[in-house]
């Protein structure tokens, strides 16, 4: 592990990246959808929604997900196209925001490798519990609760002067849990394992590098087992947040090397605080 390099994670994203795309375009033009597609306001709305999101997420390390879907179902998009536009979007969007913060240096290489590869488990058992044997909904408000009290005592720590710590310990269970929660509640990786390490005094800039270029694979693994189970529609939908948020994704990577580490801790926590409040308020109505 001492060898790997920043250029090596790269390639491996940039690989997967090409594989992945090669797989959508094929589908694309067999889709019967793809005849039908426009380019007009509501597409560039969509585009407008993958930029704001992944803004946000490249920034704070969290927050697409849900930032997205809320995008999403306020455009009047049907929650279950919404869900499959965000898992197949974010593919492209987090590996242009890896490769943006392993160029710009945002990355503990050995934090990496503990959280990435328990990750990529989790979340693949997550997407596969998901298709087959669970209901996302049912879980969502625990994991909610659980991140509105983590968010609560990073907005604290944040008035304090942080003291910053080199080694995490025990990462390979957050990284699993991360990936699985992230699976199955639609969302998360971000909250869940960004306002872990940050709680544990990890430095913000390179947590959220670094939690960001480990979702990508998250991710690809989760939408692997998403598209193999349950397919893929809403291309006009996957487009815009796509275009939206590869434009964006360089730019969140550039703004997290210039925000103070504090204020990064209080924004983190006021996202976290909010999304987390708000998935309880849908999960209650």
């Amino acid at each position: 592990m001492e060898k790997l390099d920043f250029k090596h994670i790269s390639y491996v994203i940039i690989a997967l990246k090409i594989s992945i795309i090669s797989w959508l375009v094929w589908q694309f033009f067999h889709s019967t959808e793809a005849q039908t597609i426009s380019f007009d306001g509501q597409f560039w709305m969509f585009c407008m929604a993958g930029f704001f999101a992944q803004i946000i997420d490249g920034a704070l390390g969290m927050a697409y997900g849900v930032s997205c879907s809320t995008f999403l179902l306020n455009l009047g998009v049907p929650p279950a196209i919404a869900s499959a536009s965000v898992h197949t979007a974010e593919v492209f969007t987090t590996g242009v925001s890896g490769l943006s913060h392993l160029y710009m240096k945002n990355v503990d290489k050995k934090l990496f490798i503990r959280i990435a590869l328990p990750g990529v488990i989790g979340a693949m058992l997550g997407a596969f519990l998901l298709s087959k044997i669970l209901e996302g909904d049912t879980v969502k408000p625990f994991i909610s609760a659980y991140l509105l009290v983590l968010g609560v005592i990073i907005l604290v720590k944040s008035f304090k002067e942080p003291l910053f710590k080199d080694e995490i310990k025990r990462m390979a269970p957050l990284g699993f849990m991360g990936g699985l929660l992230d699976s199955i509640g639609g969302g998360g990786w971000g909250p869940v394992v960004t306002s872990n390490i940050i709680h544990r005094g990890k430095t913000p800039k390179l947590t959220i590098g670094t939690v960001n270029t480990a979702e990508f694979f998250v991710t690809f693994a989760s939408t692997g087992v998403f598209l193999f189970f349950m397919g893929l529609e809403g291309w006009k939908t996957i487009l815009g947040l796509i275009v939206g948020g590869v434009v964006a994704a360089p730019l969140g990577a550039y703004l997290v090397r210039f925000i103070r580490p504090k204020t990064l801790m209080f924004l983190v926590g006021v996202v976290i605080i909010l999304t987390s409040l708000l998935s309880i308020y849908k999960s209650l109505k």
